[in-house]
Formats: C-alpha cells, sequence, structure tokens
C-alpha cells in the first residue's frame, strides 16, 4: 500500500501514460512515411511512363511541330497526347472498310515471312486477350492445392484448354486453364492445366488477388470466397453482436 493510497476513501486517479519523444518521433516519422511513400511512387511512376513515351514519339514529328522549339522549356506530356491521339484515329481508321483492308493487306505481308508471321501472332494474340471486353482470360481468381497437399496457393483462370489439348488430357471432367503468379512479381509464374473441381473460384476480384500476391498477404481483400458457407457466414455477425 502506497502513502496516497487510504482504506475507505477513493483513490486518486492514475497518471496518463506519458509517451517518450523518441516513441513520438518514431510514430510521426511512419505516419509521414505511409503518407508520402505511396504518393511519390506514384508520382514517379508517372512520370517515367511519361517520360518513356514522349522519347519514343517526340523523335517521329519535325521540330516546326513541337512546341519545345518555340518555347524556352519542354512540355512533358505532348508525345503522350500525340500517342493518344495516334492511336485512336487508327483505331477509328481500321473500324471501317478502307482501314480493314490495309490491316489485311499488312498482315497477309507479315503471313509470308517465316520468323515474323510466328513472332506477329503470338503478339496479337495476347494483346487480343488481354484487352478484350468479352473474353474470359484473367477474368476469375481461385485456389489450387500447391506446391504440397495442404497448402492452397491463388492462380487466375485463364481461356479453356483448346480441343487438340483436351483430346490428349485423361478423362476426368472439364478442364480449365489457370496460371499460378510468383510472389512478389505476378509476371511470372506457372502455367498448367487442372480438373475443374480441384480449383476453388473466389469471389475475389483479379486485382484484389493480384494485390494479395505482390504484398505477400499483406493486404487483404475484404470480401468472401464464392464456397463460403451462408449459414456461417449469417451466425458469425450474430454471434458478434
Amino acid at each position: 500500500m502506497t502513502p496516497l493510497q487510504v482504506p475507505g476513501l477513493p483513490q486518486p486517479p492514475e497518471a496518463p501514460h506519458r509517451v517518450s519523444a523518441r516513441a513520438r518521433l518514431r510514430n510521426y516519422f511512419l505516419t509521414g512515411l505511409v503518407v508520402a511513400g505511396p504518393l511519390t511512387i506514384t508520382i514517379y511512376l508517372t512520370w517515367w511512363f511519361i517520360t518513356l513515351v514522349d522519347g519514343w514519339v517526340k523523335p517521329l514529328i519535325p521540330r516546326y511541330y513541337l512546341p519545345d522549339t518555340y518555347l524556352p522549356f519542354a512540355i512533358p506530356g505532348f508525345g503522350l497526347i500525340i500517342a493518344f491521339f495516334g492511336l485512336t484515329m487508327l483505331g477509328f481508321l481500321t473500324a471501317n472498310l478502307v482501314g480493314r483492308s490495309l490491316i489485311s493487306a499488312g498482315e497477309l505481308l507479315l503471313e509470308r515471312m517465316p520468323v515474323v508471321r510466328g513472332l506477329y501472332r503470338g503478339v496479337k494474340q495476347v494483346f487480343e486477350t488481354l484487352f478484350s471486353t468479352t473474353g474470359t482470360s484473367f477474368r476469375t481468381a481461385g485456389l489450387i492445392e500447391f506446391p504440397v497437399k495442404g497448402t492452397w496457393s491463388i492462380v487466375f483462370l485463364s481461356a479453356p484448354p483448346a480441343a487438340d489439348v483436351t483430346d490428349r488430357l485423361p478423362e476426368s471432367g472439364e478442364y480449365v486453364s489457370v496460371f499460378l503468379p510468383c510472389t512478389p512479381n505476378p509476371t511470372t509464374g506457372f502455367f498448367f492445366y487442372l480438373p475443374r473441381q480441384e480449383v476453388i473460384e473466389l469471389a475475389m476480384s483479379v486485382d484484389d488477388a493480384a494485390k494479395l500476391v505482390m504484398s505477400a498477404g499483406l493486404i487483404q481483400p475484404e470480401t468472401l470466397p464464392r464456397r463460403y458457407p451462408v449459414e456461417q457466414a449469417v451466425r458469425e455477425p450474430a454471434e458478434l453482436s
């Protein structure tokens, strides 16, 4: 019993916990890092992309069309605007009959080149798959048991296997094409075919799954998997309340 404590009388309130100056400085530094880090990286990547496009496009434009020729300073992003306008016009011209005829003539010429033909086909198929609004590639995330039994990894479901591949696979129901990304770089990984019953589809989007992979599990999505039991999902909020 301390001298200030008297039995039967109200006790004096405890002194508030005082944070040291070192802890405050550490908290201020971490808070500033969390605020400035993403903003700085975003600005840096945006500036890098604009500079990269300007370096590609500006040498193709005559100097008397560039505003840098008449101004004492360079205007960043001018090449990006020209590239956006040029790609939009290319898409507009390709949508009509004359543009389609020119594209078909160019593709016919490339088809006659032995080495360039395969490269062009592969690159074109990748772009059509990634930027197609009606395609099904990488529209769903899932879980598979990998690399050993009892451990689960996130995968992305892509297009179904072709008929010649399906005919060679063992009969085990419907097969799906899956891509298993690596952490923290999801652009590398493994591609293989699996029976659909061995893949658990998730309700999270592909973007959330990619963030989960890149952050090594630090950024968790706030969604429930599609196979999450409905009874458990309803019961848990009631238990918490």
